[in-house]
């Protein structure tokens, strides 16, 4: 589904060096800085009379006395009109569409699952080849489906695919999907498989996932909080189980916008930017969709509050 980087050149706004705290970017790609802003509302920011303009190409940002200085924020910096608010939102969507993070299907460098569990005498080879035999008889379904049904235990499927993945197997004890549903829409849960365990001492995120990790939705996530992702797998049945009761749980409305083109996606993005008139928005992408949050109110804790935050997702037409 074509459903998302930061800073280059004239038109980006360069939020003043108090409104976000840095965060390290893990996986950044080649020849992006190692920091980024982070979307973190009620930070430290210059008084609003004494606001700028963030847009560098306003010319206007003093004489628009009549407009509040507190509203819209985006990527930490002032809005003085619906033209500059634009402007921000055509060269946030440049910088996020200029950026890429390769999905995981694009890499076949790792280990077969069953060659990795056979190295590690977890199965024989007369169970990997009964399995093999079965998968291609199917012409359905994971080897590790297979080896189940040889007898293999799912914790060391587990295992083994995060010995694949070089991750940790995340615990599910006491997960609890309602107080995390604020950090991110249900429709990338669902899209990507993505499950958010829990949050310790408010800096890292533990994110899980079935049979593979997602890279680029992990670095969307550390960008958009500032929360530390920490990917891992789970046990098939428990993740099925928790993903299911995560998937009913109830999430903030996300509205899904529709744009013929770039710059008429900037546009809409832009239009609902002013009518919300956010305390904080930023914008990153995940794979080929741009993600735009707004706090509408200052937050404590990195995880938002229900009525607190509101999302947007788009598809570039530039990616279709």
């Amino acid at each position: 589904m074509p459903l998302l980087t930061r800073r280059s050149n004239s038109l980006e706004p360069v939020p003043p060096a108090t409104a976000f705290g840095p965060v390290p970017l893990t996986n950044a790609p080649a020849g992006r800085s190692g920091f980024d802003p982070v979307l973190r509302a009620g930070s430290a920011r210059q008084p609003a009379l004494l606001s700028v303009c963030a847009n560098p190409g306003c010319r206007a940002g003093w004489l628009r006395l009549w407009r509040s200085r507190s509203t819209p924020i985006f990527e930490g910096g002032w809005c003085c009109s619906p033209e500059c608010t634009r402007a921000l939102l055509e060269a946030a969507l440049r910088r996020e569409m200029g950026s890429h993070v390769a999905a995981p299907e694009a890499h076949r460098h790792r280990i077969p699952l069953g060659l990795a569990m056979l190295d590690q005498r977890w199965i024989t080879a007369e169970q990997l080849r009964l399995s093999l035999a079965a998968q291609r008889q199917a012409g359905a379904g994971r080897l590790g489906h297979w080896l189940c049904r040889q007898g293999v235990s799912e914790r060391l499927i587990a295992r083994a695919l995060a010995l694949q993945w070089s991750c940790p197997v995340l615990p599910l004890e006491a997960h609890l999907a309602e107080p995390l549903t604020t950090l991110l829409p249900r429709l990338f849960v669902d899209a990507f498989g993505a499950l958010p365990l829990r949050v310790a001492a408010e800096k890292i995120l533990y994110l899980g996932f079935e049979d593979r990790l997602d890279p680029a939705l992990a670095l969307a996530i550390e960008r958009m909080t500032g929360l530390r992702v920490e990917s891992g797998i789970v046990e098939e049945s428990r993740f099925r189980r928790s993903h299911g009761r995560a998937l009913e749980a109830r999430y903030p409305v996300v509205e899904l916008v529709e744009a013929t083109s770039d710059a008429a996606l900037a546009g809409a993005l832009a239009k609902a930017l002013e009518r919300a008139r956010p305390v904080e928005s930023r914008l990153v992408r995940v794979h080929d969709c741009v993600w735009l949050r707004m706090l509408l109110r200052p937050q404590n804790g990195p995880i938002p509050t229900f009525d607190g935050v509101r999302d947007l997702i788009g598809s570039p037409a530039s990616v279709r």
